[in-house]
């Protein structure tokens, strides 16, 4: 079964990083991508731009509404992704738990939608 590791962190939250614990944050992401590939779970990653950089679009009557910024209110900003193939929830899980992201902020797990 596939899930979606959804980051989230408040903004900011890396910016107190010094050059060299960004770098390992940087590093360990990477490691664990190329960890996760080579166990057959990895499906695609990537990490997203600033919330400063984001638009929501909403069509509601056929006419387009354009804003600034994210989807919702919220503390915490989505950050990136993580696609995974899984066998069951526990498993999905227990890979988001070593995400490193998750010590600067959540993850969320989600499992695809199939429509088949």
């Amino acid at each position: 079964m596939k899930y979606i590791c959804l980051v989230y962190a408040e903004p900011g939250a890396l910016s107190d990083l010094s050059p060299d614990e960004q770098a390992t944050l940087d590093r360990d992401s990477l490691a664990y991508d190329e960890r996760l590939q080579q166990k057959g779970h990895f499906i695609a990653a990537s990490a997203l731009q600033g919330v400063k950089t984001a638009r929501t679009v909403r069509v509601r009557r056929g006419k387009s509404l354009v804003t600034d910024g994210p989807f919702a209110e919220t503390k915490e900003v989505l950050c990136g992704f993580i696609f995974i193939e899984a066998p069951d929830a526990e498993e999905a899980l227990r890979i988001a738990e070593g995400i490193p992201m998750a010590r600067y902020g959540s993850i969320e797990v989600r499992p695809e939608l199939d429509f088949g």
